[in-house]
């Protein structure tokens, strides 16, 4: 993404620097240029910064490159999920604790605020946090201090805080879960990141990006209607999706040149999987690489037969199970991110889980 240069700093490090955030953030449209620009007016200061982007579309990766092209590029980088620490753990995490604690305290333990002195604490999904820690945090932000847990001295501490959250946290606000003075505390610099579906001439790119570790044998090459499905494709998983496609097409066709069709079925791995659908005797026409192609490949609703009932329910379960493994596969595996992009309560998600026999998959 990109970084500010300090006007002392000589022109080869500026190029360097460029380079490097060149490097960090691929592609080459204008919602990416737009993104590096910001990037470097934001990192020359140490003003607290919320990332606001749908899920996947890379806030971690942006909140590095703020910290990489700032005075503190030196320092510790911290990155922290909210949404993945059980509410009983987050105090410890951030602030720490000491010996005695709490049960299974052995021993005093730094959080993330004191081990990253003098860097970056990136608190990711910060609309996740309970509300009685965001008070904790909001004095953290003002009094630039710190209280273990188990303890009553209070630390002075020197860190800069990104936030990012993909929610909607007016309405949060507004439903009385997320305290507003936090916001504006965290929200001193507002950053919008793109989602995929609005930069897709990245994608050629960022797909050489995925595939540079790979050995030769493992990469895939995409012919051009296969990328022009590529660009027509919604990536409701964002960078993310697309990371998890390169590697998945790497694995079942490595070193194969890739058409429409074969790319429309590692879109969606799960319709391979599902039993065959009856096909219309006129089907509408098919145009290679739109939008109509990816429809095709996707399991089609079964028409009941004169006379043989639908079990609905073993239908709806099928859609459902299908539907809870390509939101694990866009998570990697992450329950509360699969839970988001399906819009369940994660305790939701656990049962449903459960329900099929995914635990172990997840």
């Amino acid at each position: 993404m990109g970084g500010a240069v300090e006007t002392m700093m000589t022109v080869g490090h500026n190029e360097g620097g460029q380079a490097a955030l060149e490097t960090l953030i691929i592609g080459t449209s204008p919602a990416t240029q737009r993104l590096r620009e910001m990037i470097r007016r934001v990192a020359r200061s140490n003003a607290s910064v919320m990332l606001c982007g749908p899920s996947g579309s890379g806030k971690e990766l942006v909140a590095r490159a703020i910290h990489d092209e700032g005075v503190r590029s030196g320092k510790p980088f911290a990155a922290i999920n909210c949404g993945a620490i059980p509410g009983e753990l987050i105090e410890s995490e951030l602030f720490g604790h000491e010996k005695g604690s709490f049960t299974g305290a052995t021993a005093r333990r730094l959080g993330h605020f004191e081990a990253s002195e003098g860097g970056t604490v990136f608190l990711d999904e910060i609309g996740d946090m309970r509300f009685d820690m965001q008070v904790k945090l909001l004095r953290v932000l003002e009094d630039r201090t710190i209280v273990r847990v188990g303890s009553s001295d209070v630390r002075h501490v020197d860190v800069r805080v990104i936030s990012a959250t993909h929610q909607d946290l007016d309405a949060a606000i507004a439903e009385g879960k997320f305290r507003e003075d936090l916001f504006f505390r965290l929200g001193v610099v507002v950053l919008q990141v793109p989602s995929l579906a609005s930069r897709v001439e990245d994608i050629p790119a960022l797909i050489r990006h995925f595939q540079r570790k790979m050995p030769g044998e493992a990469k895939c090459r995409f012919d051009d209607e296969a990328m022009m499905l590529l660009m027509q494709h919604r990536w409701p998983g964002n960078v993310r999706e697309l990371r998890n496609f390169v590697e998945r097409a790497s694995v079942l066709h490595g070193g194969e040149t890739l058409g429409a069709h074969d790319v429309a079925m590692l879109l969606n791995p799960t319709a391979a999987l599902a039993p065959a659908r009856a096909v219309p005797s006129s089907p509408a026409p098919v145009q290679a690489g739109g939008e109509e192609f990816i429809t095709a490949a996707a399991p089609h609703a079964k028409t009941p037969a004169p006379g043989r009932p639908i079990d609905l329910k073993r239908e709806i379960e099928t859609i459902e199970l299908e539907q809870i493994h390509v939101a694990l596969d866009l998570a990697d595996g992450i329950i509360s991110e699969a839970a988001r992009l399906l819009t369940l309560k994660r305790t939701t998600l656990i049962e449903k889980m459960r329900k099929y026999g995914v635990q172990q998959a997840a």
